[in-house]
């Protein structure tokens, strides 16, 4: 991997931290998802304009279909997170969705897109995921065995943060083939898959106007936060997939856990921070050994 794309990843890995500890703290629903995909399509669209005005005219059946399926994908998995946020601890769900999503797209690029990885790069994505698994479900697991409740709480969010882990595999694969091969423009793959976002969350906000306005008046915040953050963090991320393979990239990205396990243990105050520390620190060992592979 190339001291550019590992720059890349490390800088998104802090972004993306901060911007799932805000809607961790907004406790919404698929209403936050809209507020947050709106706004991003108000914040962003001077540059998605300057960007597409050239290209998105030239594009064909195939780079819409690629821009529309990346758009359902990331709808699925931002609704999923957010209730497994509802359900469970970030510091469960944020880990098992970061760990899980990695291993099944670093999978598919091996096996489906042909891209090939060193003994190295084998050993950094057992670390990553690992350090992800033990900060999900160490101690917290031990306790939960002897309390219904804490035992219920933390599976839910090993339930949710594994299934918002397929999507971010799916995501993960559809916009890492779109930037790779059809060479289309990561910001306006992010930025024109929003409007389908945009679209399909629509439903939940106008089936009940006054509730999501009172959902609005308390979450508008951190949806703009998330709004002008997250899309940055994101094409970090595709830009980083055209400088390394999607294998490599992948679990890299988990080096968000190093960020989310201190300042979101601390914020939180979900505990366990010695466990999710060490946790942290086997993906900080994979993530090295991905730069080296």
């Amino acid at each position: 991997m190339s001291l550019t794309a590992f720059a890349l990843i490390v800088l998104a890995g802090l972004i993306h931290a901060g911007w799932n500890i805000a809607a961790k703290k907004a406790a919404g629903d698929a209403r936050f998802a809209f507020f947050s995909a709106f706004l991003m399509m108000l914040f962003w669209a001077p540059l998605g304009w300057w960007l597409g005005r050239d290209e998105v005219p030239r594009w064909g059946t195939t780079e819409w279909g690629f821009v529309v399926a990346s758009g359902v994908l990331h709808v699925f998995y931002y609704v999923i997170l957010l209730r497994g946020y509802r359900k469970s601890d970030l510091t469960v769900v944020y880990p098992m969705a970061r760990g899980s999503g990695p291993l099944l797209s670093s999978l598919v690029a091996i096996v489906l897109l042909g891209e090939r990885i060193s003994a190295l790069g084998v050993a950094g994505i057992a670390g990553v995921v690992g350090g992800v698994f033990l900060i999900a479900g160490g101690p917290g697991l031990l306790r939960a065995a002897h309390d219904p409740v804490a035992r219920r709480r933390v599976r839910k969010g090993m339930v949710y943060g594994l299934l918002t882990g397929v999507f971010i595999a799916s995501y993960t694969v559809v916009d890492g083939y779109a930037v790779k091969v059809l060479l289309m423009s990561p910001i306006l793959v992010d930025y024109m898959g929003n409007f389908v976002r945009v679209a399909l969350l629509a439903p939940s906000v106008l089936r009940d106007l006054p509730t999501a306005a009172q959902h609005w008046h308390l979450q508008w915040r951190y949806a703009l936060l998330v709004a002008v953050v997250s899309p940055v963090a994101y094409v970090l991320v595709l830009y980083a997939m055209r400088e390394a393979p999607i294998s490599h990239v992948a679990p890299a990205r988990e080096v968000s856990m190093l960020f989310a396990a201190l300042i979101g243990g601390h914020l939180l105050g979900e505990g366990d921070r010695v466990a999710r520390v060490f946790g942290a620190l086997c993906i900080a060992a994979g993530v090295s050994a991905l730069a080296l592979g």
